[in-house]
């Protein structure tokens, strides 16, 4: 009797792997979801040390080319998305390991994104937890009619939040270091400096891939350059922020606070000093989860691995 095919699902958190129909896939499968998260190092190399086929949930877990030689009987390799870059493809190609990747959504991180301006700027969290303890309104809630957007990129997702953001009656202002007049005027922007966009906005909303060129992109000097009463929202990438200046500037009351879905590190270490802070608003990378997103990302995930075991692998991923 053949051996099973045995398939690990990394950072399963919601436990939706065990509601998926796998029975498409061609061979008998054994499959394994890891609920909590398991970070770089040795644990996580004995728990995959025995999978042919590793799933990997987004870029929650780094992939990288020591982790990946320390794997020999990991065969396929599936991330959820079009890309990934916690995945070292290359290492993996050289590795005989084949990469596949998955459909994906943009609208749902576009939705949390405006679901976390609106929970800042009308101190939802606070005045829930009032309600709940008896108590009655306590804030002032900031408007967005007539305040100024400013969007650090203004691609698939970001030419949707500007779209929303007039929609309320916003000035939209955007930079980025490769936005031309063109492209902000078919995207509905003003393009300005970078330094204009942070003095001006009274809302900061990141839309940028996390690159060599854009880690610690927004400093102490742009959160010292914004207004006081001015929030950050990041629903992108945490390394795009420099979390020591965020953290300084939000407990000096530089600005009035940041809404984040994203973080350096995640999950965020218990005990971080963003999660101590009054001004944030803080969401546990949410932005892509959504029932859509996961009905597609488990779709093609069943169909790689089933192409794999046929022998034509497909949504090929080459770096």
């Amino acid at each position: 009797m053949a051996e099973p095919l045995r398939i690990a699902v990394l950072d399963d958190y919601q436990g939706i792997a065990a509601t998926v129909d796998w029975s498409s896939i061609p061979r008998t499968t054994e499959i394994t979801a890891l609920r909590d998260h398991i970070g770089p190092g040795p644990a996580l190399v004995e728990a995959l040390a025995e999978y042919e086929v590793v799933v990997a949930m987004r870029e929650r877990t780094p992939l990288d080319a020591t982790l990946l030689s320390q794997l020999p009987a990991l065969k396929l390799l599936v991330t959820t998305g079009p890309f990934n870059a916690a995945i070292d493809i290359a290492a993996a190609h050289r590795l005989g390991i084949t990469v596949s990747g998955t459909g994906g959504a943009v609208t749902p991180t576009v939705e949390h994104t405006w679901a976390l301006i609106l929970g800042l700027q009308r101190h939802l969290v606070t005045e829930d937890q009032r309600i709940r303890n008896g108590q009655w309104q306590s804030t002032i809630g900031s408007d967005l009619h007539g305040a100024t957007l400013g969007l650090v990129g203004v691609g698939r997702i970001g030419s949707r939040i500007a779209a929303i953001g007039k929609a309320f009656g916003m000035n939209v202002i955007a930079w980025s270091p490769n936005l031309t007049d063109e492209r902000a005027g078919k995207a509905g922007v003003v393009r300005v400096e970078r330094e204009t966009l942070f003095a001006d906005a009274d809302v900061v909303s990141l839309h940028m891939v996390l690159a060599d060129s854009t880690r610690g992109l927004i400093g102490a000097v742009e959160l010292a350059a914004m207004k006081p009463s001015a929030i950050l929202v990041n629903t992108s990438r945490g390394g795009l922020i420099n979390e020591e200046a965020l953290v300084d500037a939000l407990r000096g009351r530089k600005i009035r606070g940041a809404a984040l879905d994203v973080y350096q590190h995640e999950p965020l270490p218990s005990g971080h000093p963003l999660a101590t802070l009054p001004n944030t608003l803080l969401t546990p990378h949410l932005g892509y989860v959504t029932q859509t997103v996961m009905s597609i990302f488990y779709r093609d995930i069943v169909e790689d691995i089933a192409a794999y075991c046929t022998g034509s692998p497909v949504r090929l991923l080459t770096g």
